[in-house]
C-alpha cells in the first residue's frame, strides 16, 4: 500500500512539473515573438520611408511599390503567429525587389535619407535575425517537450499544442532577386 502511495505522488509531482514546464516555455514562446514583433513593427515603419525615398529616383516602377506596400500592411494586421510568419515571408521579398531597384540609381544610392534609412534598415535586420534566432530556439524546446514521451501525454491532457517555427519553407526564398530593366 505504500508502494502504491509513493507511485501516485511520484505520479502527481510529474504531472505538476510536466505543466509548469509547459507554461513557463510557453510564457517564453509568447516573450520571444513579442520581442520579435517590436523589431518587425519598427522595420515596418521605416518601409513607407524608403519606399517614398525610392518613389522619386524610380516612378516607373509602381507595381513593385504597391506590393512592398501591401505585404507590410498585410503583415501589420496580422493577428496569429502563424499569419505573421507567411506575411513576413512577403515582406522579405518585396523588399529585396525595392533595394534590389535601388542599384539601378547612383544618385539614389548618394541621397543621404535613402542611406541613413539603408543603414537603419540593415541594422533592424540584424535585430530581426537575433530575436528569430531567440524564438525558433525557445519554439525548438517547447516543441520537443510537446513530443516527447510522456510529457507529450500532459501536453494532449492540457492542450499544449506545437508552435510554428520561423524559417524559409520556399527555395524561391532562398534566390538572391533580380532585377532586369
Amino acid at each position: 500500500m505504500l508502494f502504491f502511495g509513493i507511485i501516485v505522488v511520484l505520479c502527481i509531482f510529474y504531472v505538476i512539473s510536466s505543466y509548469n514546464s509547459f507554461v513557463s516555455y510557453g510564457n517564453k514562446v509568447d516573450e520571444a515573438f513579442s520581442t520579435m514583433d517590436v523589431y518587425l513593427k519598427k522595420r515596418y515603419d521605416l518601409i513607407p520611408n524608403l519606399v517614398e525615398i525610392v518613389k522619386g529616383y524610380a516612378k516607373h516602377e509602381s507595381e513593385t511599390f504597391e506590393k512592398v506596400v501591401s505585404a507590410r500592411n498585410k503583415a501589420l494586421t496580422s493577428s496569429s503567429v502563424a499569419e505573421k510568419i507567411e506575411a513576413e515571408k512577403e515582406v522579405n521579398s518585396t523588399l529585396g525587389r525595392l533595394l534590389a531597384i535601388t542599384e539601378a540609381y547612383p544618385d539614389l544610392k548618394a541621397n543621404t535619407n535613402f542611406v541613413e534609412l539603408q543603414k537603419e534598415l540593415t541594422n533592424m535586420e540584424g535585430e530581426i535575425l537575433s530575436a528569430r534566432k531567440y524564438y525558433n530556439g525557445v519554439v525548438r524546446q517547447f516543441n520537443t517537450l510537446t513530443e516527447k514521451f510522456p510529457s507529450n501525454l500532459i501536453a494532449s491532457i492540457f492542450k499544449f499544442e506545437k508552435q510554428p517555427m520561423f524559417s524559409i519553407t520556399n527555395e524561391s526564398e532562398r534566390e538572391n532577386v533580380s532585377i532586369k530593366f
